[in-house]
């Protein structure tokens, strides 16, 4: 996404515009925007189930989603005719982690080849720790390895072209525990451990959410729907007063918010069922004979 406007701190991200999110180069190039909504979804899965195997921090894991997703927006951005969504995950995840020199290509190649096989916890994150030892046991080939290594490298250029060099991505999760503080939802221990743990996963869920949330939010708004959201569900109370205008947050964006993390569950159960079993198309190849058999199935109706 040839990016994006507005102010850009340690607090605050450039957004996507409207006509950036108007269409996508991906459509242009053919592509049915509910296709494309599937596979972005897909590999920003990958791209968080590979980096909890890989054990990198929550905030390097959603600092590569959002890179990943900002990749994708606008007719500036990325095509999936032309970038595969494996190489553009895994060269996301390499990028927010070269900063500390966490892993090394050679694991993050093995780890996201391994998230992208049939056999795979990738349709159950909940199971991720369990596969840990599987993960770190699988070795592509040498061949393998530099033929993915390249395309990973290749798609990191790509990646920094098309944003600009703009890799800044500031994150809600300590936001949200200065606002918690703010709320002295910590009086109760009990509590406040509930209401912070339900207030980050709507966080995490919301870096796969097809609304963008993460690029046409700032991080402010985002913690204070996440702990609106899960203030509800563990029954915590809030101020009576409209709280979330202090933190920088207006009642319609707000709403609209809750909204958007509460549909997250009934979308991500639509994709896996959309899916029926068949493999996700993570090469530009596979995305291709996709499209022709969407093509031939509507021929034979």
């Amino acid at each position: 996404m040839a990016i994006i406007t507005s102010k850009a701190s340690q607090l605050w991200n450039p957004l996507a515009t409207a006509e950036q999110l108007a269409t996508s180069r991906s459509q242009q190039d053919g592509v049915p925007a509910d296709v494309e909504a599937s596979i972005r979804f897909a590999g920003a899965r990958l791209t968080q189930a590979a980096g909890i195997l890989l054990q990198l921090p929550q905030e390097t894991i959603a600092q590569a989603i959002v890179l990943f997703t900002r990749f994708w927006i606008g007719v500036d951005g990325g095509s999936l005719c032309e970038h595969g969504v494996w190489d553009v995950a895994a060269a996301s995840l390499y990028m927010a982690a070269k900063p500390s020199l966490a892993r090394s290509p050679r694991k993050i190649v093995n780890v996201c080849t391994y998230v992208a096989q049939p056999i795979s916890a990738f349709q159950d994150l909940s199971r991720l720790h369990d596969k840990k030892s599987a993960a770190e046991d699988y070795y592509v080939s040498e061949g393998t390895y530099e033929s993915a290594r390249k395309r990973m490298l290749d798609a990191e250029a790509r990646i920094l072209r098309v944003l600009g060099f703009q890799t800044h991505v500031a994150l809600p999760y300590a936001l949200c525990i200065n606002y918690l503080q703010a709320l002295n939802v910590f009086s109760n221990p009990s509590a406040g451990s509930q209401l912070t743990k339900r207030a980050f996963a709507h966080l995490n869920t919301a870096l796969l959410s097809p609304q963008l949330l993460y690029v046409t939010h700032q991080p402010c708004t985002l913690a204070t729907a996440a702990i609106y959201l899960a203030a509800r569900e563990v029954a915590v109370k809030l101020p009576n007063e409209e709280w979330w205008e202090v933190f920088d947050t207006d009642r319609e964006e707000l709403g609209f918010l809750v909204v958007g993390l509460m549909s997250m569950e009934g979308f991500a159960t639509e994709e896996k069922a959309k899916r029926d079993g068949r493999e996700i198309p993570w090469t530009v190849e596979a995305l291709e004979k996709e499209l022709d058999r969407r093509i031939l199935a509507r021929l034979g109706e």
